[in-house]
């Protein structure tokens, strides 16, 4: 049974920085995909960041420049640093991780960006 944890979401006031992270514990055997996305009231979910486990990354046009994501596979763990915090950046962030073709969710941490 894999299990994600995130830690790392709160209050925030505009142009403010967080850090997120995302740990996953269980029976983990190689993990292909890891990745965030958020979810604001009224939307749908939708792509943050994506890192591959070669390293290639992909960012939602939104964020680019601000945000950065990067994995430690040693520790299982993927991290979403986030920069110059804009209000539309407030919304759930939930963490993703495909391991052996399954998908695994996070439980979700709320990114609220307000002065």
């Amino acid at each position: 049974q894999v299990q994600l944890v995130e830690s790392g979401g709160g209050l925030v006031q505009p142009g403010g920085s967080l850090r997120l992270s995302c740990a996953a514990s269980g029976s983990i055997f190689g993990i292909d995909g890891m990745g965030w996305y958020r979810q604001a009231p009224g939307n749908q979910r939708e792509l943050v960041a994506y890192i591959i486990s070669g390293g290639s990354t992909n960012y939602a046009d939104s964020v680019k420049g601000r945000f950065s994501i990067s994995r430690d596979n040693a520790k299982s763990t993927v991290y979403l640093q986030m920069n110059s915090l804009k209000p539309e950046d407030t919304a759930v962030y939930y963490c993703n991780m495909v391991i052996r073709y399954t998908n695994y969710w996070g439980q979700g941490t709320q990114v609220t960006v307000s002065s």
